[in-house]
């Protein structure tokens, strides 16, 4: 049985609809970020940064959005969410992983809270701004790779496909959100209609629309 700490709409959200899509059972625990739980000392045991999710595997205990991910893949080859080991779609696979977390997921914390890289408001409002820019060429890039093809991968749906669609929902307050990229819909679309993604989100308390 998992334990995965997570908050609504939160980094939680990408082993959350893993977790679902698999079919494992699983247990919530609410971090509650309107009373700043994640900086309890109790949950600051599981991870020292104070950062949202945590899960828990019996002796196991993870933190990192993409590294959860991958261990669930890992844990559960049967559920297709990732390509075989040592295969050319693998490699693949790491790559649009790594690119998730590291570029637009990356990004996405200066654009939601730029007073944690300024120390004036004039300064945050200009990183707020230039986050806004680099995530809006980041997804035009992200749609030109995803042109032509269903998935993010030749070989099928992969548990990158649920990372995009975690980080357009993300985007859906921007000027210009991913979801005005036909391509970047389209794909959300494909992901939205996997019965675990509902559940996910009715689970959270998520309602419509989604991105």
């Amino acid at each position: 049985m998992y334990t995965l700490y997570y908050y609504p709409g939160n980094a939680s959200l990408l082993p959350h609809l893993l977790l679902r899509e698999i079919g494992a059972p699983f247990e919530l625990a609410l971090v509650d970020r309107a009373r700043n739980a994640q900086h309890d000392p109790d949950y600051l045991k599981l991870n020292p940064n104070g950062r949202i999710p945590v899960l828990i595997d019996g002796d196991t205990v993870l933190f990192e959005t993409a590294a959860i991910a991958l261990h669930l893949c890992d844990r559960h080859p049967e559920a297709g969410l990732a390509p075989p080991l040592g295969t050319a779609e693998r490699g693949q696979f790491y790559k649009w992983m790594v690119h998730l977390t590291n570029t637009p997921q990356a990004e996405f914390r200066a654009w939601f809270y730029p007073h944690e890289h300024a120390d004036s408001a004039e300064a945050a409002a200009s990183v707020k701004r230039v986050a806004q820019t680099r995530l809006e060429g980041m997804f035009e890039r992200i749609a030109a790779q995803l042109d032509g093809r269903d998935w993010l991968l030749g070989s099928g749906m992969s548990a990158a496909d649920f990372f995009l669609l975690m980080l357009v929902r993300w985007g859906r307050a921007m000027p210009h959100p991913p979801r005005d990229l036909p391509v970047l819909a389209a794909h959300a679309a494909r992901v939205l209609a996997r019965p675990a993604v509902l559940a996910t989100f009715a689970a959270e308390g998520i309602a419509a629309p989604f991105v």
